[in-house]
């Protein structure tokens, strides 16, 4: 048969069927996605950096670039919640794939500020001493060169820097933005992967240790991939259930006040094994994310292994973007399911809660045992997050706001406390830091006491709200404890201040770096925002208390 007889055929068969009714173009609100578009422009913007800015300036440009972008997004966010986008305009926008609400912009303002302060620790250039003749940060001089080898050192000698953090930092934060404000399955996925992924490469960029950094870097993606497939796979179950990804559509087949249905999904609808199994999955996945035990395993070694800012800007803004995404998951999707999911998260918030603080006792590493408080943490967090009430979402939002700024700066302090091999993380070298160098032991101590829960710290006003909450939305014997726990985690918190004012300075123990600006205002900021909430809190908590209602 000829070209020309197959055309007329395929013409004549396109005007006899139906005329094709025209695409839909997407309706998409740009002003009120502002936040994360800007960021992830400047993403963008830092990758061209990288490509086109000669190599000597590209860490001006990108830290420029950084700053600018997470400033504007901010004041974007700012903009939205004065205009009513928190409460009396609250929506979803990009056609039912975001949702644009009191939890989403005050979520989403902490995840900014938080990460603007990690950004200044990530720029700080000055507590190395100088290779070559030229400053050195955190990150390798070169990421794709074999440790010790020959091209490292000569990366090294050359006094090339890792530049690429920026942009990785950025489009950390881009997913994060999307995460808690997901309102479809496939968008939260999305975001997952988007911010996980930059986090896998910058946990491997460490310029001392750089095998330990390596390996961190694998055992987070490794057992990252194992809880994304976990999350896809619940995914899939929950769409079979539901026949939609829309957190609206699910919540109402949940409830079973769903108006049309789908005749090809008719027979899979309802099928409640669908919806527990594919529940639990994504939830399973999230809870990975927060690091809540059973799925903590990855924390202790990947904080440990990660080059410190890295470490710092993952335990708070993670921590806020996943705590975000379940609140949303659980409030909005799954709360037909209550008499389900509580249990479970009962047990989850009890072993979290216990198992963080008992296991941090016997840590010598100071990262880990950060790492192992933030298990802790995870599960006091948890704990709001089971009360199911309106106090119990503000609540949550109030303490990982607080512990957002303590975690960063008290990593930040970290950073300071060097010997010849770089941090000295090994506690029995912070033995009498505080006459060492009071100052940096002091404000060690407030972030530590911030941990411990103690009045007049931001911690104690978060814990305080959370157990309240927790205690009216009928888990009182889980308030008891919460309580038990940050009694064994005062002990190990407690220890450290000891160890850094009562204990004699060793003669060849390590020195206190001088840091930049940078370093100073992120450990400025972390002090007194910890100082501020936890004297008056007031205007915060009401701030929290707006912004605690999930538009659906």
């Amino acid at each position: 048969m000829s070209a020309s007889a197959v055309h007329s055929l395929w013409t004549t068969a396109a005007t006899a069927a139906e005329p094709i009714s025209k695409i839909d173009s997407p309706k998409i609100e740009y002003g009120q996605l502002s936040p994360t578009l800007i960021v992830v422009g400047a993403a963008i913007i830092g990758v061209l950096v990288e490509a086109f800015v000669p190599r000597k300036h590209r860490y001006y440009v990108q830290l420029f670039v950084s700053v600018v972008a997470l400033t504007a997004a901010f004041a974007a966010v700012v903009a939205l919640a004065e205009g009513g986008y928190g409460t009396t305009k609250a929506r979803i926008a990009a056609m039912g794939a975001i949702a644009v609400d009191g939890p989403a912009l005050f979520l989403q303002g902490t995840i900014l500020l938080a990460s603007l302060v990690g950004l200044f620790t990530f720029a700080e250039r000055r507590l190395d001493p100088e290779v070559h003749g030229n400053r050195v940060d955190s990150f390798a001089a070169q990421a794709a060169s074999v440790p010790g080898s020959d091209s490292e050192q000569a990366a090294v000698k050359a006094g090339f820097t890792t530049t690429e953090v920026f942009p990785l930092l950025l489009f950390a934060v881009a997913g994060m933005l999307v995460f808690p404000s997901a309102n479809d399955l496939l968008t939260l996925f999305i975001a997952l992967e988007v911010f996980s992924l930059p986090l896998y490469l910058l946990c491997a960029l460490a310029r001392r240790k750089r095998l330990m950094s390596q390996e961190a870097a694998v055992k987070y993606f490794l057992l990252g991939a194992f809880a994304s497939a976990f999350t896809l796979f619940g995914i899939a179950l929950l769409y079979g259930y539901a026949g939609s990804v829309s957190y609206g559509t699910i919540a109402q087949v949940v409830d079973g006040t769903v108006q049309n249905v789908n005749p090809a999904l008719a027979d899979t609808m309802g099928n409640d094994a669908l919806l527990l199994v594919g529940a639990a999955m994504i939830v399973m996945g999230l809870l990975f994310k927060v690091g809540a035990v059973p799925f903590h395993m990855w924390t202790p070694d990947v904080y440990q292994g990660a080059p410190t800012p890295v470490t710092g800007f993952m335990a708070a803004a993670t921590k806020v973007a996943a705590f975000g995404a379940l609140l949303r998951l659980l409030y909005v999707v799954l709360p037909g399911l209550r008499w389900d999911w509580r249990p479970v998260m009962w047990g989850v918030a009890i072993v979290t809660m216990l198992g963080g603080a008992i296991v941090a006792i016997t840590q010598t590493d100071i990262k880990r045992l950060l790492a192992y408080s933030s298990i802790a943490h995870a599960g006091f967090i948890l704990a709001g997050v089971i009360a199911t009430t309106p106090d119990g979402v503000s609540s949550v939002l109030f303490y990982l706001a607080a512990y957002s700024f303590v975690t960063i700066g008290a990593f930040a302090v970290v950073t300071l406390v060097r010997d010849a091999g770089g941090e000295a993380t090994h506690l029995s070298k912070w033995a009498g830091l505080g006459r060492r160098s009071p100052l940096v032991a002091a404000v060690f101590a407030v972030f530590l006491l911030a941990f411990a829960g103690i009045p007049l710290t931001s911690g104690f006003t978060g814990k305080f709200a959370v157990f309240k909450a927790a205690a009216e939305g009928g888990a009182a014997p889980l308030v008891v404890v919460g309580v038990i726990s940050s009694a064994i985690a005062a002990f190990f918190y407690i220890r450290v201040i000891v160890l850094m004012f009562f204990s004699e300075p060793r003669p060849e123990g390590p020195t206190v770096a001088v840091p930049s600006p940078l370093t100073m205002t992120a450990i400025a900021v972390g002090v007194a925002v910890t100082l501020v909430l936890g004297v008056a809190p007031q205007y915060f908590l009401d701030l929290a208390n707006q912004a605690g209602v999930f538009v659906r």
